[in-house]
């Protein structure tokens, strides 16, 4: 989702005529990428991002290709290996949709992929499709012209990567009208919609969600109207469907839903549906490839080059200031642990905890999207994407993978993702690695605090999620924690793993 990072005087926002997307975090349901801005804030000596023709990013900040993604997670192992998707269906479920995103994908599968046959992609809209026909100029609502632009971007990043893990899936966008504004009527088309979708498409589907709004916005009947949500994925996870949701980009805190959500939660909130028990919550790290952070006073997005790679949790707002720019995660007020859960009851005290595993989510240091739709808003080329958006839709492609394997061995889809992941995780717990050397044998690499120095001894650290509240829970530790869960998947050990469990 569209923040600021006021301090820095940084824009990370989906740019829009007129101003940056103007959904906020919180109380409404909201797409929740992140896009580096039009301009960097303070030059650096040599550009951090170049990026294919046409050229749209910005020089201070990273960007990564597939390439780079695949190699960094050992994804590049299974694709060598033939998996490549083929057999999966992975659905990105968005409101709006993009009305170029088929043409986009294939440029980007022209760019990244043009040895691979061309995507198997579907847009559906099962509900209607009214953001074909709009135009955005200086919107300022929740809903309408321009959120279907912002919305298009979101789709727009979810397609093309997951996509970039699993090329040879079929990729469907899934998307209904309108916005989501205050749960009527967004969200409910949204399930319907992924209803409609658990009966078109094979056991085994896989569903991404990159959207949120925090448990509160049901009000007093906040567990009732969840749990009747979750008869949908109940119903999906019945035929071996998988459902994960980006854990939010607000850390341990978020909006409330007074005029254009302009509040502020009074204690700590999660967002559903990462919080679900039915869902895996996907949070967020910054991966540094080649380079770290080395602020200076006058220049908080300093870099230098380096020759080992490491992978941080996900906080630009401990840069900044802010609250749009940290990896969610923290405890359900609603939800109780499930039962494959049970081992981290010291963190979160018997209920829900998210997240439960994540990805690379930093806007210095995102991924690629290649976008043309919506010229009046959005500046058409490439740009550089973050947020828990962007892991949620990877993580599924690498599920699709795992799917895929499985099917190889003649065993059943997944489904359920919980108790699977949080197996491997126990498994780990007695030895957790982050490092980037290869050996060992752990399925996630741990995300532990990490500090960066500049050249005029500036520092800051990297270490928790706060947004609201400073309490110990909601920082990175060995193990699992509340700000990256167990860590990002070591994808080629993470598949093979799920792939021998029964």
């Amino acid at each position: 989702m569209a923040g600021s990072l006021a301090s820095g005087g940084l824009l990370l926002a989906t740019v829009v005529a007129g101003g940056p997307a103007t959904a906020a975090a919180g109380g409404v349901l909201q797409p929740l990428a992140v896009e580096a801005p039009d301009s960097p804030v303070v030059a650096n000596a040599a550009p951090a991002c170049t990026s294919p023709a046409p050229v749209h990013t910005s020089g201070s900040f990273h960007c990564y290709t597939p390439a780079d993604i695949a190699t960094a997670y050992g994804v590049d192992k299974l694709h060598a290996a033939g998996l490549m998707g083929q057999g999966q269906t992975i659905v990105l479920v968005d409101s709006y949709g993009d009305p170029t995103a088929a043409s986009d994908l294939q440029f980007f599968h022209d760019t990244f992929y043009k040895t691979l046959p061309n995507p198997n992609f579907t847009q559906w809209t099962p509900l209607g499709n009214p953001a074909a026909n709009y135009t955005c100029t200086r919107s300022n609502g929740l809903s309408g012209p321009c959120s279907a632009a912002s919305w298009s971007v979101e789709a727009t990043l979810d397609v093309q990567w997951a996509y970039a893990m699993a090329p040879l899936a079929h990729i469907v966008l899934l998307a209904t009208p309108p916005a989501e504004t205050l749960g009527v009527p967004g969200l409910p088309n949204l399930f319907k919609a992924m209803q409609m979708a658990i009966d078109a498409y094979p056991a085994g589907t896989v569903f991404s969600q990159s959207f949120g709004l925090a448990e509160q916005t049901f009000g007093g009947a906040a567990l009732t109207q969840m749990n009747a949500f979750d008869q949908t994925y109940q119903n999906g996870i019945n035929k071996g469907d998988t459902f994960l949701a980006s854990s939010g980009d607000q850390g341990n805190g978020g909006n409330s839903k007074l005029h254009k959500l302009s509040g502020v939660y009074s204690t700590t909130v999660v967002g559903f549906p990462a919080v679900s028990p039915l869902v895996t919550a996907v949070g967020g790290t910054q991966l540094m490839l080649g380079w770290k952070l080395a602020p200076t006073a006058s220049n908080p997005l300093n870099f230098t080059s380096s020759s080992t790679n490491t992978e941080a949790l996900w906080n630009e707002c401990a840069i900044f200031g802010g609250g749009n720019c940290v990896t969610g995660g923290g405890v359900s007020s609603f939800f109780a642990a499930p039962s494959w859960q049970s081992g981290q009851s010291s963190l979160n005290g018997g209920a829900r905890s998210i997240p439960d595993l994540s990805w690379n989510a930093a806007v210095n240091g995102g991924v690629l999207i290649y976008t043309t739709q919506y010229p009046t808003a959005i500046r058409q080329g490439w740009h550089i994407e973050g947020g828990t958006s962007a892991s949620s839709p990877q993580m599924a492609g690498i599920v699709a993978l795992a799917n895929q394997a499985r099917g190889l061995a003649h065993k059943a889809p997944l489904g359920l993702l919980g108790p699977h992941i949080y197996a491997l995780g126990n498994a780990d717990a007695s030895s957790p690695d982050s490092s980037f050397d290869g050996n060992g044998t752990s399925f996630y690499r741990d995300i532990v605090p990490q500090t960066f120095t500049g050249p005029d001894g500036t520092t800051f650290t990297l270490d928790n999620n706060q947004w609201f509240d400073s309490a110990a829970p909601y920082f990175a530790k060995p193990g699992y924690d509340l700000t990256t869960g167990f860590g990002s998947p070591r994808a080629d050990r993470f598949v093979a793993a799920l792939t021998a469990q029964t």
